[in-house]
């Protein structure tokens, strides 16, 4: 059954076309990812489905009684409601039911006077319907369900009760998605749902979606994320939209396949035709081949071309090569940051090498920008010291340096503002290698996108890296092939490179180090992401197995004494190191 279905549909931006005559249909199933560049229209094709932008050509036929969830990447939520309020009137038709109570139970009382009333009768034969209504409501939309959604995107017991104006862009982004996940759409339209979420809670927000067969369009940057979700991919390519079965690897291989398909088939064209026009010059002024010649003719002017495999322009770039710098980069003695009351973490205590390549994890709020800030000097520490090898030069991209340039410079004026020396030939190649050229470069930044921001915020840092780069989430408002051509330049750098993320395929691709931070501290690991979650899991592991062998201090267990009974903390304490351990593995 088709949930979804675009017809012929046709938007233009001013003189820019986004989509033109595009045609797409959804099923029920369909778990989707929508994949293309920057500026391509992902957003927009979402927003055209959920109706918040109009067309104009075509059709956008929605079937009845259909449900449509929507997790836009820029979104407000005023306060004035706690967190759980949120989640449980986000599902449709829950306010009506409660309203429509309170009206009946105040008509019942107005009419008690009258017991024998018809009207008596008929409002409380309504009120048993709602009230059976309501429970069958909230056996589906249970609030403990609602809380476990909760918990699993990072809230802590009470914060329930927390008022949503209280809560930070990036908690308010958690707070949306849980009532989103707490609704269950029929079909859930998701634009880049990770970029505020931590390694911990993207797994766990994978984990629900694999459990739910509800149709879903997916986008995202995170190579393994995306793969793990969708049988679909809908990819807006040059030539327009097209759809392929399975997930983004498989979308990979079919369209190298199709690349070489195509170009077999027009040099196979080609040597066809050259065949013809041979044998027209050979005998065209032979008057016993004249038919045949004329034949010829008529066949090469019936000939198809081939249209040629279309490649997108991607982002390339390679770093010069770095002077070599002292082997101890950075020493971090005693660190600690605290805000008030709130200690972020304390007594910290870490090197970077030359040539390292650390990967800071952990969940949302244990400090990890915090942490990159101090050391890029960008913020002061509480305690401790923070000492940057001799001769070493420091470069930092932040998450919010794309939002933070002048909006009033040109592409070109912003990336020669961070290094007045680079020629004006290095500043257009710089440019070029992340996708701008020819008038592009004079564009103003107020007129970019969030990802063409993003770019030149890279540009600026990469035409002057130094020896040592710090990165706070930077494959955030990029696309997937940005993100992979980033992780390839970044993997080229001869220097020594720090940065933040939750995309496990960037940390995967780079990290030599993981550093966790966690309750205050900084777990160092010498090792890639694979081996330090295998270590972790083990590590569950060792833990569980001992909690349950052992016995507390100054009591005896002999052989037949029976197994001390958990308390209900205890069991729930024990199943989410499993369940954690499960994941971790």
């Amino acid at each position: 059954m088709s949930l979804l279905v675009l017809e012929s549909v046709s938007l233009n931006f001013g003189a820019r076309p986004i989509f033109d005559g595009l045609s797409m249909r959804v099923d029920r199933g369909n778990q989707i990812g929508l994949i293309g560049p920057n500026g391509s229209g992902k957003t927009t094709l979402l927003k055209i489905i959920a109706k918040q932008q109009p067309v104009d050509k075509g059709q956008v036929v929605i079937a009845n009684g259909i449900r449509i969830g929507y997790l836009p990447q820029d979104l407000t939520v005023e306060g004035g409601r706690s967190l759980r309020d949120l989640v449980l009137s986000s599902v449709p038709g829950r306010l009506d039911l409660d309203e429509r109570l309170a009206a009946v139970e105040a008509a019942i009382d107005l009419q008690s006077a009258n017991p024998d009333s018809t009207e008596l009768l008929e409002l409380s034969t309504e009120l048993a319907e709602l009230h059976e209504r309501i429970a069958h409501f909230d056996r589906y939309y249970a609030e403990h369900e609602a809380l476990r959604i909760l918990a699993g995107l990072g809230f802590s017991p009470g914060d329930e009760h927390r008022d949503v104006g209280e809560l930070s862009g990036g908690w308010r982004m958690r707070a949306v998605l849980a009532a989103l996940l707490f609704q269950k759409p029929d079909l859930t339209l998701f634009d880049e749902p990770t970029n505020h979420l931590d390694m911990p809670t993207v797994a766990w927000f994978a984990d629900f979606l694999k459990r739910s067969s509800s149709a879903f369009i997916l986008i995202s940057h995170d190579r393994e994320f995306l793969n793990e979700q969708i049988n679909r991919v809908a990819s807006l390519e040059v030539e327009g939209v097209r759809q392929y079965p399975g997930n983004y690897e498989r979308y990979v291989k079919q369209r190298a396949e199709e690349e070489e398909l195509l170009e077999n088939r027009a040099k196979n064209l080609e040597r066809e035709r050259e065949r013809i026009e041979r044998f027209v010059t050979r005998f065209r002024a032979q008057a016993n081949k004249a038919k045949a010649v004329q034949s010829r003719v008529k066949a090469l002017a019936k000939m198809d071309n081939v249209e040629q495999f279309r490649r997108r322009r991607v982002m390339r770039f390679s770093f010069p090569p770095v002077s070599r710098t002292v082997n101890e980069v950075v020493r971090v003695t005693d660190l600690a940051k605290s805000y008030g009351e709130l200690n972020v973490f304390r007594d910290v205590n870490v090197q970077i090498k030359r040539g390292d390549k650390i990967a800071i994890i952990g969940p949302n709020g244990a400090g990890k920008t915090t942490l990159l800030k101090i050391i890029a000097g960008e913020l002061e520490a509480s305690a401790g010291s923070v000492k940057l090898g001799s001769g070493v030069e420091l470069g930092y991209y932040a998450q919010h340096h794309a939002d933070t340039l002048d909006r009033s410079y040109s592409a070109y004026d912003s990336v020669l503002h961070a290094n007045p020396d680079a020629s004006p030939n290095q500043i257009r190649t710089v440019l070029g290698a992340f996708l701008f050229s020819g008038d592009d470069v004079d564009k103003k930044i107020s007129v970019l996108s969030g990802g063409e921001r993003a770019r030149v915020a890279l540009a600026r840092l990469l035409i002057k890296p130094g020896h040592l780069i710090m990165m706070d989430e930077p494959t955030n408002h990029l696309d997937l092939e940005t993100c992979e051509s980033l992780t390839a330049s970044l993997a080229g750098f001869g220097g020594t490179l720090v940065f933040v993320s939750h995309n496990r395929s960037l940390i995967r691709g780079l990290a030599t180090q993981i550093w966790n931070i966690d309750d205050g501290s900084v777990e160092t690991y010498g090792g890639t992401l694979d081996e330090y979650m295998y270590s972790c899991a083990q590590r569950a592991q060792r833990e569980e197995e001992s909690g349950v062998g052992s016995v507390d201090v100054g009591k005896k267990k002999t052989k037949n004494s029976p197994e001390p009974k958990r308390s209900r903390e205890e069991e729930k304490a024990r199943k989410r190191r499993e369940a954690e351990a499960r994941q971790l593995r």
